[in-house]
């Protein structure tokens, strides 16, 4: 999938299903989209290429063998600067609205004073998307038309595959800029976030950390990315749903300035695809329900 414009966005993610699923695990990709509605693009200030540099550019194509593996995968189709589903449902900023928001907006949280909420107010370095407000109608109507109906299928998603097996996991895949001014980031070619050991089993981050590092990557944990709204929301441990986000440097696989794969990227897909059986694997012989490894 390449970046375009369109009128509409239909459908507004994928679900991309196995032939038989051979592991509890769903991976979803909710800022990969890079089809962009046309009529948000000519309300916003800003060039196309700056409105990409929130995507998460290529991620779904680098985790794609998770489907031939045997696991679902769902990835969004519209872009996170146009809606951001690793939010709260309603984490919006007054200041980008006419009109008074719902009482239930979640209008003071951290993400929200930093201009990333629901409905973003910047992108890249602190740039203004909009040069006028929004109407808090505009608002809601994308929430209604593309973030719940995402999550609801994601829900669905994974109370499938919990079914099945008696447990599930989430595996949120994520790429981050490798420019940064915190010297954590420009080091690490992943981080792992688990939201400190509380949205998944150990066994989960454990086996991630020891297959990227056994293949030459350094791998953080929780730093500066313990995992957002959709890890903290699903996880759920002692109720059988483990969820964990995983960031990759970009300039791992793409040149980020132009938005094109360069010659790392086949690489790291690579490895990505080899890790996965072994991940599933130390999930089914460590943490799945004794009865549903038998099955």
């Amino acid at each position: 999938m390449t970046a375009c414009l369109a009128d509409a966005i239909e459908p507004a993610f994928e679900v991309l299903s196995p032939a038989e699923t051979c592991a509890p695990f769903v991976f979803n990709s909710p800022h990969s989209g890079r089809i962009y509605p046309r009529s948000f693009v000519a309300q916003t200030r800003l060039d196309f290429a700056t409105l990409r540099r929130s995507e998460d550019t290529f991620v779904d194509e680098l985790f794609v063998h998770a489907v031939s593996e045997g696991a679902p995968m769902m990835r969004a189709l519209f872009p996170r600067s146009f809606l951001d589903l690793n939010r709260e449902p309603y984490e919006l900023d007054p200041r980008m609205f006419d009109g008074r928001l719902p009482p239930f907006a979640n209008t003071r949280s951290i993400r929200v004073s930093g201009g990333l909420g629901t409905i973003a107010r910047v992108v890249g370095d602190a740039q203004e998307i909009y040069p006028r407000r929004l109407t808090v109608g505009e608002a809601l109507e994308r929430i209604e038309a593309y973030y719940k109906p995402y999550h609801q299928s994601l829900r669905r998603l994974i109370g499938r595959v919990q079914r099945q097996w008696g447990l599930a996991v989430l595996v949120d895949c994520h790429s981050m800029p490798s420019a940064s001014n915190r010297e954590d980031v420009a080091r690490a070619d992943f981080v792992i976030g688990d939201r400190y050991g509380t949205s998944c089993s150990e066994i989960v981050t454990e086996a991630i950390e020891a297959g990227l590092t056994a293949r030459g990557y350094k791998v953080v944990r929780n730093k500066p990315y313990a995992g957002g709204y959709i890890t903290e929301h699903y996880g759920n441990p002692s109720a059988g749903l483990h969820a964990v986000q995983i960031e990759l440097n970009r300039s791992l696989y793409m040149d980020e300035a132009a938005y094109e794969r360069h010659d790392g990227f086949e690489r790291v897909r690579a490895d990505i695809a080899a890790l996965l059986p072994e991940l599933f694997a130390a999930v089914a012989d460590r943490l799945a329900p004794p009865r549903a490894a038998a099955e």
